[in-house]
């Protein structure tokens, strides 16, 4: 279970958004003109407004920094790790003080043969301080 199911929320999300990003250990992917092509996901949640109050920019989940986020990927140099992707991604959900927790996936589509595909899942909550 990745969410309190006695609590209404809402999830903004982003499915297989594709980018092409210098990243890995193995030596054939190491070569910058041979980026590596990602499909990532992002769901962000949080607490569901009451119903009546209306939908405004300040109480939305954009998703629009996320994408930007992830696009901007491309051409940047060589990251050994997934995770340091992901990490950067968690972040961007994390500014907009009204996600509460997330998960963010990037895959590997064409790394094995045999695979579909091969990556790395980070589900977050906030750090609330307590």
């Amino acid at each position: 279970m990745v969410w309190d199911k006695s609590r209404d929320y809402v999830r903004a999300t982003l499915r297989n958004v594709v980018v092409d990003v210098s990243v890995g250990l193995h030596p054939w992917e190491q070569h910058p003109e041979r980026p590596t092509r990602l499909i990532v996901n992002v769901d962000m949640y949080a607490s569901l407004a009451p119903r009546g109050v209306a939908t405004t920019r300040e109480n939305m989940l954009d998703y629009d920094p996320v994408r930007s986020a992830i696009l901007a990927w491309h051409g940047r140099p060589h990251v050994p790790f997934l995770e340091d992707l992901v990490e950067e991604l968690i972040t961007v959900c994390f500014a907009n003080p009204r996600v509460e927790a997330c998960r963010v996936s990037v895959v590997k589509p064409d790394i094995f043969n045999e695979a579909d595909a091969a990556g790395i899942e980070i589900y977050r909550r906030r750090d609330t301080g307590s």
